[in-house]
């Protein structure tokens, strides 16, 4: 490297600072302890330090992913088209069902949107809006209002919804959602 340097002291115990909140990587482990060595003897330890020290190390391999299947088990909700999303905002598209969830648990929430949206797809609805609130803390989003599209990413969910995206403010605006469920398998030709 053109221009390289040796590292100071306070440089080398800022970078094993940083080097710490990696993981190393697959057989580059000895060259982190041999850093580490280098470090301790450019610091000297603290008696907190110490005692600190005196507990055993464990070294843990982070765990292999899961492979990624390309079924319908993979599938991502895209957004709704522009061309939807202004029908249902106009009234020219009706909604065909909707859900309060406001003042509820999470867990009750979750439990009381998976029926909803099961007796929806049921009866062939294709559109419903999902009022999540907008949360009661200044700065802060609402809980349902997070995790409803995390839900909808969860299998029981995948399978029953098409497309999802923000409601429009005459529907509640951040506080809902208008979700696209997807065509029962006789419906589809």
């Amino acid at each position: 490297m053109k221009g390289s340097r040796k590292l100071g002291r306070e440089e080398r115990v800022l970078w094993g600072k940083v080097a710490k909140t990696t993981r190393p990587i697959s057989g580059r482990l000895e060259d982190l302890l041999a850093f580490d060595d280098l470090e301790d003897a450019a610091v000297e330890p603290s008696p907190l330090q110490a005692a600190k020290d005196s507990f055993p190390r464990m070294l843990v391999e982070p765990a292999e992913p899961p492979p990624l299947t390309k079924d319908k088990k993979g599938k991502i909700h895209h957004p709704m088209e522009k061309p939807v999303k202004r029908k249902l905002t106009r009234g020219r598209l009706p909604l065909e069902g909707r859900i309060d969830l406001h003042g509820m648990f999470q867990s009750e929430a979750h439990a009381v949107l998976l029926d909803f949206l099961l007796r929806a797809h049921e009866r062939g609805l294709r559109h419903v809006l999902v009022i999540t609130g907008k949360g009661r803390s200044i700065g802060s989003d609402g809980a349902l209002k997070r995790a409803v599209p995390m839900w909808f990413s969860k299998p029981e969910y995948r399978h029953l919804i098409s497309s999802y995206e923000d409601a429009s403010a005459n529907h509640g605006g951040d506080g809902a959602l208008y979700v696209r469920l997807s065509r029962r398998r006789s419906e589809k030709s």
